[in-house]
């Protein structure tokens, strides 16, 4: 069920960018109206060529912006100074190579400046523990670009590695510039070269299960012509594929409705090896339909599972899985009541109904002020990622003698904790730690011997001795106490002057967690400035209730939130209007641009990253329609009506006086369309405000595709900031 959660998440993307900055130098176009206004909600909007990606007329206005950006950003000495810190950063060989294990090998995909594309590559488990592992080049993609003439980005690998099997065959994922949408191509691991005759796949947003080494199950746009894709782009049809046979021969088993968000096949694998073939329906973003096909050859079977939850999986007879939501179910003439955001298991059967016999059980529920963010499986153990009041536990869950017994292991605390790989079939779990000021460390775990031992930890980026992280509470403006890290020099003067960065995001249930950045603390924290990180309402810091205490209509709550943090901080005088700068990016670009148009008063500097702002299309662009379960509808006239008032594209007074915004955005992000950044920006130049501009003509949804552009793109964005909030005040 992980391809199902990585698939989900890829539609919405939490985008934690690394905290950056801008510049104050904008120009307008010389046939810059002042009384230009935003957009009629009932009127054509007037900048609809924008929308066109890769048109002519939309793309020479982009050139035009990036060439002015650039040259007002990089002439700046800064930018130089803070692109080759940058540099230095991502094309470390000080980074921790994080990988998968299968059969004793860890495989890593790596990156830096000799491969700029990347390599992916292993090393026995042994050689991995050591200092300097022994990796063996698997596929080297700057060269299949170059052999290929095609400007590849490696999107992952789904590999097929039953024990019988030695000559492994992976599924390749290959993007055109960064996109969502990939070329699939089978892999042979054991004479590294791809398969002759096999398994291809054609750009789509695909979804891939192997059932065995000669059969897959797959959902892709099968007439490649958007006819079997959903509203929002992804697949809704699932088809069986056998080796050997042409595509168009796969054989049908499950067919979704235009209007789901998507159809996804999956594999789930019994303990005693058989595998159980099924979809997961996305009816909305939030919802999940889960059947099976049962071994007979009946028809697919719906499990008894509420709309709102999310399988893990099989794990001794029981079906692992938690809801996003209070769950009333009758059994054998009782009510039994489960509460949101509680991990269950329930005896799996293959008859699709529950019996008193099958009721699930609790394994866990959390408080108030805990989410869980994660359950993995390995062998013989459960591992829960939980959040307490933010701060990364992960528990070991077994199962002895009817009772579910749940022991915390012993990791450092007072950070972000993520299992970074489980499996059911390797005996090693791999784990990381890290926190705001404390670089990543990744250990390994043994379930059997409950053994846990440091295996790599990163250096220390920036000198973090007089720097100190506090955990503090804003009041919201409906009285909700909304909790934020700040991270700060030790003993500054609360005399408002502190550059202060506001990060947040507060959507799609993704929380947003202590973590350590090498970008953020040698280009920011280092020179002077303070972090500020916000658990705003509409993420998933504690829980679906969080999250949904801000959809659709009540999603003005969010933005209250962030705002409160804004004025703590100005009335704590940490900072001040002059020196605050705020960003955000997918769902947080939204988030940015609410705040432009809301509260303009309280920022010097908005970077507004890969965003969504026009709110009336929103719906209609690549895959936004999936995102109606978040924002609401524009087709829906109550909804409709919020999302008027809230859509900063339609919000935009040419009478304001904003302060002057990035625009950061990519051609090749076939998520969030492009097209929201540029109509944006464009409002800003018709009015002769000043604004900057960039974007990233490949990248997909991060805005860069390797890491010379992460590079690029982070050194612009301090360089923005360092000139709007550590230039020292005029009065």
């Amino acid at each position: 069920m992980e391809l199902i959660r990585s698939l989900m998440i890829a539609a919405t993307a939490s985008l934690m960018l690394s905290a950056c900055m801008t510049a104050q130098n904008s120009t307008s176009d010389s046939t810059a109206s002042p009384s230009a206004t935003a957009p009629s909600a009932s009127a054509e909007d007037p900048y609809l060529w924008l929308e066109d990606v890769e048109g002519e007329k939309a793309l020479n206005w982009v050139r035009s912006q990036n060439q002015r950006t650039l040259a007002d950003l990089q002439v700046n000495p800064v930018y130089a100074d803070l692109n080759a810190k940058a540099l230095e950063v991502v094309n470390s060989s000080e980074r921790i190579p994080y990988g998968t294990i299968r059969n004793g090998y860890v495989y890593n995909f790596w990156q830096d400046a000799s491969h700029v594309r990347g390599l992916w590559r292993r090393t026995p488990l042994e050689s991995y523990a050591t200092e300097t592992p022994q990796w063996e080049t698997i596929l080297d993609f700057d060269k299949l670009a170059k052999n290929e003439d095609k400007n590849w980005v490696y999107k992952g690998a789904n590999c097929y590695t039953a024990k019988t099997k030695v000559d492994y065959k992976c599924l390749i994922s290959l993007s055109n510039g960064g996109k969502d949408a990939v070329v699939i191509r089978e892999f042979d691991l054991s004479t590294k070269r791809f398969v002759k005759g096999g398994f291809t796949l054609p750009e789509a947003k695909s979804g891939v299960a192997w059932v065995d080494y000669n059969t897959l199950l797959v959902a892709t746009d099968w007439a490649g012509d958007g006819t079997t894709l959903t509203e929002s782009g992804y697949p809704s049809v699932v088809k069986r594929w056998q080796r050997g046979t042409p595509l168009s021969e796969a054989a049908t088993l499950f067919s979704g409705k235009k209007t789901d968000v998507g159809v996804f096949p999956y594999i789930q694998e019994r303990d005693n090896g058989t595998r159980i073939e099924g979809v997961v329906v996305a009816p909305t973003f939030f919802t999940r339909e889960n059947y099976i096909f049962p071994q007979n050859g009946a028809p697919a079977v719906r499990l008894p599972l509420p709309e709102k939850s999310d399988v893990v999986g099989l794990f001794e007879g029981q079906l692992i899985f938690t809801i996003k939501q209070d769950w009333a179910l009758e059994a054998g003439g009782n009510t039994i009541l489960y509460s949101t955001g509680s991990l269950l298991a329930m005896p799996f059967t293959e008859a699709g109904e529950i019996t008193p016999a099958t009721v699930p059980e609790v394994i866990f529920e959390p408080n108030e002020r805990q989410a869980i963010e994660g359950v993995s499986m390995t062998k013989g153990q459960l591992l829960m990622t939980l959040s307490d009041n933010v701060v990364g536990k992960v528990i070991a869950i077994t199962k002895a003698e009817r009772e579910w017994q749940l022991e915390p292991l012993d990791l450092p605390a007072n950070g972000t904790l993520s299992v970074s790989f489980a499996d059911k079939e390797e005996t090693t779990v791999l784990i990381n730690y890290e926190g705001f000021l404390t670089p990543d460390s990744l250990m390994s775990y043994t379930p059997q011997s409950g053994a846990v031992k440091t295996l790599k930890s990163l250096p220390s980026w920036f000198n973090d001795d007089d720097l100190v992280v506090e955990q503090k509470e804003a009041k919201s403006k409906d009285g909700t106490m909304v909790p934020f890290f700040v991270i700060h020099k030790k003993g500054i003067k609360h005399d408002g002057k502190t550059p202060t960065l506001l990060y947040g995001y507060g959507g799609f249930q993704i929380s947003m967690r202590p973590s350590y950045s090498g970008l953020r603390g040698k280009l920011w924290l280092e020179r002077g400035g303070a972090f500020v990180l916000a658990n705003i309402r509409g993420g998933g810091e504690f829980g679906p209730k969080w999250h949904q205490a801000g959809l659709k209509t009540k999603r003005q709550v969010v933005y209250d939130d962030f705002i409160a943090v804004g004025e703590w901080l100005i009335d704590h005088k940490l900072t001040s209007p002059e020196h605050l700068g705020i960003q955000g990016g997918s769902n947080g670009g939204l988030l940015m641009g609410v705040m432009l148009t809301q509260r303009p008063d309280l920022w010097n500097a908005v970077i507004v990253q890969v965003p969504l702002l026009d709110m009336l299309r929103f719906h209609l662009l690549l895959a936004g329609a999936s995102w109606v379960g978040e924002y609401g509808s524009p087709d829906i006239p109550e909804e409709r009506e919020w999302l008027e008032k809230m859509s900063p594209y339609h919000n935009f007074d040419a009478g304001v006086d904003y302060p002057e915004p990035f625009f950061v955005t990519s051609t090749k992000d076939d998520r969030v369309h492009p097209g929201h950044a540029r109509k944006m920006a464009k409002l800003f130049e018709a009015s002769g405000k000043p604004f900057l501009y960039y974007e990233n003509i490949d990248g997909g949804h991060s805005a860069a595709a390797n890491q010379q552009e992460t590079a690029k793109r982070v050194a612009l964005e301090f360089t923005y900031l360092t000139e709007k909030l550590m230039a020292e005040s005029s009065d």
